[in-house]
């Protein structure tokens, strides 16, 4: 596939949250703010709260769990709890899962935040496979057990992020993506029965199956499933939730651009024996999947043009415009989009809707932390292949925008030792250039500066 040769404004949907990925992190916490001189300190004082909030994961009450878990993502989203975590992994891990198994949910919401956020601090290794083993069945199990729309699309991500990081295996992503699938295509038994998921549930479904389908290879998954996943990924962009459209339309490029959809036609027409109904049933295969993408590309070019009804939200209205115009091209001209934003003064670009996606849904997730782990994740930067500027380094370590302020301001104590140390040259400097003024009788072409 190509990419496309002129560049529309906001071209393709790359979200706009209002989380100033552009200019600098949303950093809140203390340590941030932090003198150079008083480094070791004050990573003292950090660490110490951290296990405060750790050791409030055990007790009794709810809420006071409830504001530890919040505080403790506060943290990861703000630093790279590298030491921290070193320590306390296996503890906070399994804190964070009984939250999950026992807890209310806005509790569970903080605790499978915050296990997304572990997996992405750790990086791909032993720890990161150890969450995903540990975590998949409590989040399956909570999934299925609830019917609040906000805590079952927190647990989705989760298990998406944890699955995109420890997944090592494709059995292990594919096992997660069936978790998600069925939440909308639960497999019947005689005593269950089908609760019709919510659009905010079949939303978030979507968009983390989206994500995980990305990191597969599409020549591994059975046409049985494409069939499935097309057919109805495709029913959805005829649903009333726009965001449900969006989610659907992401999916499908990805689908597309995958090439599984040719792939599953090319089976279906070249499968059989030669036996008759084999035959048959091939051609029937292969002519569902032309008139499939047929049907689907009308209706990508309607919702492209989609005119804004009664109370529609211009924001969405757009957004949704936008991603099918970026989708029509594609599968019109086979044109990726190609997106740019820049991050503390370096550009990121993605050239691919499976790119694309998985940077929507990390920049979704780390809201506010988005800028930070880009700066300084070096697992998110190999994902990207970003590559941050070298000019913010002091020392071979990253200085936080906070760091940069205090180390600019007049009241910190290494600028102040600067000061002191500028201010005593100029004065050797000016007594020696006094001298070397008088000596060449005043001539002022021969003054230098020595600072």
């Amino acid at each position: 596939m190509g990419k496309r040769k002129t560049q529309r404004k906001n071209a393709a949907m790359l979200d706009s949250d209002d989380d100033n990925s552009s200019v600098s992190s949303s950093s809140t916490m203390r340590s941030d703010r932090m003198c150079v001189a008083g480094t070791e300190e004050v990573e003292f004082n950090k660490d110490s709260l951290l296990e405060e909030a750790v050791d409030a994961l055990y007790e009794k009450r709810g809420s006071t769990r409830e504001k530890a878990l919040a505080a403790i993502m506060e943290a990861f989203n703000s630093n790279l709890q590298h030491q921290f975590v070193e320590k306390k992994f296996a503890t906070l891990l399994h804190q964070c899962l009984s939250s999950i198994k026992k807890g209310s949910s806005k509790e569970i919401i903080l605790a499978s935040h915050t296990i997304g956020l572990l997996a992405l601090t750790v990086g791909p290794g032993d720890n990161a496979r150890e969450i995903l083993e540990e975590s998949i069945t409590p989040l399956s199990q909570a999934c299925k057990s609830g019917s609040e729309s906000s805590k079952t699309a927190s647990l989705l991500e989760c298990l998406a992020i944890i699955t995109f990081v420890g997944g090592t295996d494709p059995e292990e992503t594919e096992k997660s993506m069936q978790i998600m699938w069925q939440l909308v295509h639960p497999k019947l038994g005689s005593n269950v029965v089908a609760v019709k998921p919510s659009a905010a549930v079949i939303t978030a479904v979507v968009s983390a199956w989206s994500f995980l389908l990305t990191t597969m290879d599409g020549w591994r998954l059975s046409p049985k499933l494409w069939q499935e996943s097309i057919t109805y990924l495709s029913s959805l962009l005829d649903k009333d939730g726009r965001s449900v459209r969006i989610a659907a339309g992401e999916g499908l490029a990805v689908i597309f651009e995958m090439g599984s959809l040719e792939k599953f036609a090319a089976e279906a027409k070249g499968s059989g024996d030669g036996s008759v109904p084999e035959g048959s049933k091939s051609k029937e295969g292969f002519s569902y999947i032309q008139g499939l993408k047929g049907k689907i590309l009308n209706q990508v070019r309607d919702l492209s043009v989609e005119a804004g009804g009664k109370g529609s939200a211009k924001k969405d209205l757009n957004n949704q415009r936008n991603l099918f115009k970026d989708v029509l091209e594609f599968l019109e001209d086979g044109y990726s989009p190609e997106t740019a934003m820049k991050i503390g003064g370096d550009s990121l670009q993605t050239s691919s809707w499976s790119q694309l996606i998985q940077l929507n849904f990390l920049r979704r997730f780390l809201a506010g932390g988005f800028t930070k782990h880009m700066q300084e994740n070096e697992f998110l930067q190999d994902v990207f292949g970003f590559t941050p500027n070298k000019r913010n380094l002091i020392g071979g370590e990253h200085m936080s925008n906070g760091e940069k302020r205090m180390y600019k301001s007049p009241n910190s104590a290494l600028n102040k030792a600067r000061t002191q140390l500028l201010n005593k040259q100029r004065t050797q400097s000016a007594g020696r250039n006094i001298g070397h003024y008088a000596v060449n009788g005043g001539d002022e072409d021969s003054w230098q500066e020595h600072h």
